[in-house]
């Protein structure tokens, strides 16, 4: 199936994507500041959201716009440009628009019911214990790298849930909690994503109603009671398929935002020997394969959700052998990107390991990113690989 056409760029999708790359200037100004403060700028929050960012994925319903993914991800690159940590931010709090329509219709109430912009944080790791109480559940845990958590005034978290089969076995499941629930421990401080604030939080036995919770990796319509209400293709697509680019989407932007960085330090720059490195082989080498690198993992991302789209339109069902592929190119994406930020400064010689070359953050960004879960590029690669050699799945998620 050919996807190379660009059918979903609507009117709408086009002014959210040109809104994106005009907070990119901006959003590189405040880059350093933020990073010191260990926090987004309120001003870019407000901004990204008076820009209709956050509504990309959210139900019309709710006064969201409803667009395919792809503008997501295309917005989450453009602000990459400037300052990654906003943009990954912007990924792993806007996705959130997207999955709360996949709960009960009275949790979105419970969010949006008084404010259709209020946004939602998370950390999924599944270390929240749950214990049965009328009604819902009694709820406690702590939990790392919640990503611009000063931000919301919700939270998505992970935890355990029996299967409602019957066979005693647990799946995963995402507990949303107001913030008057839990408590952030401020204790994020690392070498790149600085500015994401991506602190701890903890929550001590408080009651979740049962319309609060979802089981995250159920698919089906039982699994996302939200769809009733929110009946649309985009709320069709997998779990893993929208969220593993909401963390990996971000570096391609900001390893772009290094080439721009390092053409134009190049073309002025001569070193201390009287070298210029526009004239360095190395320096022509490493932006060109950069700028080879970006265009190819753009072009995997335009392919494979044109695929993810066409089955959640007509509900064909995407073999595994195909979806662990995907899932591993989503992976790869930091790993690659990384290999190739570091090329570019090392490139830039000396002098551009000085903290005010933007491709000296990139560098630590992308590379700080590498640590998420759903970028262990060499873990997916290895479950596809076992698959296409006759072994069975191991990947739950998939």
């Amino acid at each position: 199936m050919s996807v190379l056409h660009e059918d979903y760029m609507t009117p709408e999708a086009v002014e959210v994507i040109q809104n994106a790359r005009a907070l990119a200037p901006k959003l590189a100004e405040r880059a350093r500041d933020a990073e010191a403060a260990g926090m987004v700028p309120t001003e870019s929050v407000r901004e990204m959201a008076a820009a209709g960012l956050f509504r990309v994925l959210q139900p019309r319903r709710w006064g969201g716009y409803e667009l395919d993914p792809r503008v997501f991800y295309r917005a989450q690159m453009a602000l990459a440009e400037g300052c990654m940590s906003t943009a990954w931010i912007y990924g792993v709090i806007g996705v959130h628009n997207w999955q709360l329509p996949l709960f009960p219709e009275q949790a979105q109430k419970d969010v949006w019911g008084s404010d259709s912009s209020t946004l939602i944080a998370s950390t999924y790791m599944p270390t929240g214990k749950a214990v049965p109480a009328g009604g819902g559940w009694r709820f406690s845990g702590r939990w790392s790298f919640s990503s611009g958590v000063d931000h919301c005034q919700w939270i998505f978290l992970g935890g355990l849930l029996p299967k409602g089969d019957g066979s005693g076995a647990l799946e995963h499941a995402t507990f949303l909690l107001p913030k008057s629930d839990f408590r952030i421990e401020r204790n994020w401080d690392v070498l790149g994503l600085r500015a994401t604030g991506s602190h701890d939080i903890v929550v001590e036995d408080v009651f979740v109603p049962a319309h609060r919770t979802q089981r995250t990796n159920d698919h089906s319509d039982d699994g996302c009671p939200g769809r009733a209400v929110n009946p649309g293709w985009l709320y069709r697509i997998p779990f893993t398929q929208v969220f593993q680019r909401a963390v990996s989407s971000a570096c391609i932007g900001a390893l772009d935002g290094a080439i721009g960085a390092f053409r134009q330090r190049a073309a002025a720059h001569v070193g201390k020997h009287g070298a210029k490195t526009a004239e360095d082989v190395n320096a022509q080498q490493a932006v060109s394969e950069a700028m080879m690198a970006t265009d190819q993992l753009k072009l995997v991302l335009e392919r494979n959700y044109g695929r993810i789209v066409h089955c959640a339109r007509t509900g064909e069902r995407m073999p595994v052998e195909e979806r662990l592929l995907q899932r591993a190119q989503a992976a790869a994406v930091p790993k690659l990107c990384a290999h190739h930020a570091s090329e570019l400064l090392r490139a830039s010689a000396a002098s551009g390991m000085y903290r005010g070359n933007p491709i000296e953050r990139a560098f630590r960004d992308i590379h700080q990113s590498r640590g998420h879960i759903a970028n262990n590029t060499d873990a997916y690669v290895r479950a596809h690989g076992a698959v296409m050699l006759g072994l069975p799945n191991a990947d739950p998620f998939v």
